[in-house]
């Protein structure tokens, strides 16, 4: 056995190590089953490990002596299974650890400076009252019903109470055209809704959630009927909407000792304060399509070198003409092809010197999968605009990009990896050389990155040319292709280009359909679902939708890399057999961008 201070010690954003003998506490049980990842152990457990050690060294000196050559750390069987067998009999050696000292672990892994930034962590009051199986009641903010007018019917059997203050500032946010105006009046409508032909007792008591048809609803809405107050810290205003708010919460935790009461807010600051003085609070991620952005689906598989062992066994193979390019189809049976999914890439490269296998799967049935291999774009004969693919990814990209049968292609990457250019490459290919569209429509979020500079003077295209500086800067690489041309012939294609290429805002995209259009979706990683669903179904006949963005730069207030449109979009058009995703990895700016982004 090793001692206890030789044991592994966890690292940043890896799984957390257990011991097999310690005894389980639903804390960190807690904590282990998703709700949060903890940090490395802090100085004060290590301290009371090393005091522990120090304490049972005579009882452990002569083993550890005979079993440290074998040893193996332990490690639950998941974690680590590995672990060597021979350490399980040495377990009876070692004194049992304190439920005093488990205590302290448990409260060490849920300070708060343990608690990861981005992870959904349930505030400790909503964790006993999972393990009791108690309802909760859940305060909401006014941010929340803003962020997500559906937000009052997600919270399963829970109550969901609103505080006058909430209600208040909903009226003053529901005039304007803008997204937060609506949800404020969509919110006003559902509450109207639901307290329609509902007697004043039924108020006080509360209304089912359920009674607008949403049966995964099963709690009430309880509304604040009379002025309650609650002493808090002197120094918060009074007046103050958002204290106003911690006091309702102060008083129903006095009101009803025995239920667990929780503010749930958008306002990190409101968070911040309520836990100071107390409350619990958590924030509202039922929006998150993804806890973490790294589980993102890629659309890229590596295939192991032994696949053609596992999976040759009655392989067919058969070429087929589609489009005007030549394919090669196999039909492999095996244990891995459960886990792919239409449209998705897989590639091979054996070491051996073999020859590589890049293909996409097209069809999936059980275990068994057809896989079509495809157009090499890295090639200049291939070359699409006068571009051609720089790595693996660019070329995955290029064969959505440039196949009629894929409606939706969404493209993630970094600044640098060709998003845009591979992009507008494909757009004008299939726009001028081919005409399977008839235009290229570009719009995007209109978000600033720093201070707003005013009001923009012209048309709608003239106001939307500035954010357009990225396409600009690409067809200036796009139309310096054709160098014979002369300044003549250059200007004429320019002029060929720009009548082609329509930039328009995301303001006006309700209730308009695209017909054989090629929509490019850019910084789609600002938007929110609800937006996003918006653009998508403005998909007419012939319509194909391109969205590109990189999730680690998100302007949009409220949306994060788990609740952003483009995460959203990714995840639900997965597997679908006209829709395409492929996660580029590989910057081809420049050395000096390349080596920026690593070390800025």
């Amino acid at each position: 056995m090793l001692l206890v201070k030789d044991y592994p010690k966890a690292e940043p954003g890896r799984s957390p190590v257990r011991s097999i003998s310690a005894k389980p506490d639903p804390e960190v049980d807690d904590l282990i089953s998703g709700q949060a990842v903890p940090t490395p152990k802090s100085r004060a457990r290590r301290k009371a490990q090393d005091t522990l050690a120090a304490a049972q060294a005579p009882v452990r000196a002569a083993p550890v002596a005979e079993a440290k050559p074998q040893a193996a750390p332990e490690v639950a069987p998941k974690a680590a299974p590995q672990a060597a067998p021979q350490a399980a009999p040495q377990a009876p050696n070692v004194a049992p650890i304190s439920a005093k000292l488990r205590e302290q672990d448990a409260e060490q892994l849920h300070s708060a400076k343990q608690k990861p930034v981005e992870a959904p962590v349930k505030s400790s009051t909503s964790r006993k009252a999972d393990r009791s199986g108690l309802t909760k009641v859940f305060v909401l903010d006014t941010n929340v019903l803003m962020h997500d007018p559906s937000s009052l019917f997600r919270f399963e059997e829970h109550d969901v109470y609103l505080p006058m203050m909430t209600l208040e500032e909903l009226d003053n946010h529901k005039k304007g055209m803008s997204e937060v105006a609506r949800n404020a009046r969509q919110v006003s409508r559902t509450l109207d809704a639901l307290i329609a032909n509902v007697d004043d007792d039924a108020i006080e008591s509360g209304i089912p959630l359920s009674k607008l048809g949403n049966k995964d609803a099963k709690g009430r809405l309880l509304f604040q009927t009379r002025l309650t107050s609650a002493p808090l810290p002197e120094g918060l205003p009074e007046g103050k909407a958002d204290n106003q708010i911690l006091g309702v919460v102060r008083a129903l935790e006095q009101q009803q000792a025995g239920r667990a009461i929780v503010l749930v807010s958008k306002d990190i600051n409101m968070r911040i304060k309520a836990r100071a003085i107390g409350l619990p609070a958590e924030d509202y991620f039922n929006d998150h399509v993804l806890e973490d952005s790294d589980l993102l689906y890629s659309g890229i598989v590596q295939l192991p070198d032994n696949f053609w062992d596992t999976h040759g066994k009655d392989v067919e193979s058969w070429q087929e003409n589609k489009n005007g390019n030549s394919a090669t189809y196999y039909r492999v049976t095996g244990p891995l092809i459960p886990t792919l999914l239409a449209n998705q890439f897989v590639y091979m490269e054996p070491k051996d010197g073999q020859s590589p296998l890049y293909a996409q799967v097209k069809q999936i049935d059980g275990k068994t999968a057809v896989l079509q291999t495809l157009r090499d774009y890295s090639h200049n004969k291939n070359n699409v605009w006068g571009i051609t693919a720089r790595n693996r990814e660019q070329n995955f990209a290029l064969n959505l990009l440039m196949n009629p049968e894929c409606d939706f292609v969404t493209l993630l990457g970094q600044a640098g990896t060709g998003k845009t250019l591979l992009a507008l490459a494909a757009g004008l290919a299939q726009v001028l050389e081919t005409k399977l569209y008839n235009e290229i429509i570009v719009t995007r979020v209109t978000v600033p990155v720093g201070e707003d500079i005013g009001f923009l003077p012209g048309t709608e295209e003239e106001k939307m040319s500035p954010w357009m500086g990225a396409f600009d800067d690409n067809l200036e690489v796009l139309m310096k292709s054709d160098g014979d041309a002369g300044d003549w012939g250059r200007a004429a294609t320019q002029d060929l280009i720009r009548s082609r290429i329509k930039i328009k805002s995301l303001n006006f995209m309700r209730g308009r359909t695209f017909v054989n259009k090629f929509l490019i979706i850019d910084e789609a990683q600002n938007l929110t679902p609800k937006q996003m669903k918006t653009l998508v179904t403005r998909a007419g006949p012939g319509t194909k939708i391109l969205c590109l963005g990189n999730i680690a730069q998100i302007d949009t207030p409220y949306l994060t890399e788990g609740s952003s449109g483009l995460t959203y979009v990714v995840d639900r058009f997965k597997g679908w057999n006209h829709g395409g995703h492929v996660t580029l990895a590989r910057g081809e700016r420049s050395r000096l961008a390349d080596h920026a982004s690593d070390v800025l």
